[in-house]
């Protein structure tokens, strides 16, 4: 079987524009390719705006590392869906969508999930964005692009700091402490089981956890607590995704905070987690047999 992994012009190996943690690519293909090989899966890393692929002649299509979406959003999303109807497409095209915009959370709040306090600018315009250090009772604020990924366009202010330009539609949070001090957790889950767990830190003097502003991680066992706390998140899907990340933060009263639940394109740290491989490409075997 043929199974096409999608990924951008700016992570394929050779590309004159090669993204800075590209390696990440790599890592996720070295992962992935001996263990779709054992059961006789062959995997092919292709752009996901290649204008001349078939995408009929794959079995299955997996949305890896297509890290240039969030600033052609309707282009990549009209193009998964086509690709959903020549072929299966893991996650789904429905699911992306929905997951594409960050007020998705609004609806993980609404069934149990908890939350950073968030303000939601469909229009970041400078008196909006100096009213929010009042409205979320905080002098340090993060502004994140409501549809984006690895932190790009992202502002911390403080409160009298300039209000840099922002076109896009922002999500605003209180800056907390503790990304800086325990760091990020992230929960990997294959088709709804735990695979593993790790802690992403920021460099010395910056709170972005991503390889590209020099962050690290570790592997970790979460505890029971945790755990339950990161399934409970993926529970509330009304199906089970292929892949999915969930990302959160200790509150300050020790509580796990939903941050995201990445369920497009995100890193799967196989490195910290040696059975991603084998879990993802027996899930793909499973649901390409069983029809679904």
């Amino acid at each position: 079987m043929k199974i096409a992994y999608l990924s951008s012009r700016v992570t394929l190996p050779g590309s004159p524009t090669r993204r800075s943690d590209a390696f990440e690519h790599d890592y996720m293909m070295d992962a992935l390719n001996p263990a779709f090989a054992v059961l006789g899966m062959s995997l092919h890393d292709l752009a996901w705006d290649a204008p001349d692929v078939d995408w009929s002649s794959f079995d299955a299509a997996i949305i890896g590392t297509t890290w240039d979406y969030w600033d052609r959003i309707d282009e990549f999303l009209t193009t998964l869906e086509r690709i959903g109807t020549l072929t299966t497409l893991f996650n789904s095209a429905a699911l992306v969508r929905r997951n594409s915009r960050k007020t998705y959370l609004r609806e993980m709040e609404a069934k149990g999930a908890e939350l950073i306090p968030t303000l939601w600018l469909d229009a970041a315009t400078p008196e909006l964005a100096a009213a929010a250090f009042d409205e979320l009772g905080s002098d340090d604020l993060v502004f994140k692009r409501q549809i984006g990924a690895g932190a790009a366009d992202q502002h911390r202010l403080g409160r009298g700091d300039p209000i840099p330009d922002m076109p896009h539609a922002m999500m605003v949070q209180p800056f907390l402490k503790m990304i800086q001090e325990e760091g990020e957790i992230s929960f990997i889950f294959v088709d709804g089981a735990f695979c593993h767990a790790l802690v992403k830190r920021a460099a010395a003097g910056d709170y972005r956890i991503q390889s590209t502003y020099g962050g690290t991680e570790i592997a970790i066992s979460p505890s029971p607590e945790d755990l339950a706390v990161a399934a409970s998140v993926i529970s509330t899907l009304d199906d089970a995704p292929l892949y999915g990340r969930v990302d959160m933060l200790r509150g300050p009263d020790g509580r796990l905070l939903l941050m995201e639940l990445e369920l497009i394109e995100p890193y799967l740290y196989p490195l910290e987690g040696p059975e991603l491989g084998t879990m993802m490409a027996s899930a793909v075997a499973r649901r390409l047999k069983s029809g679904s």
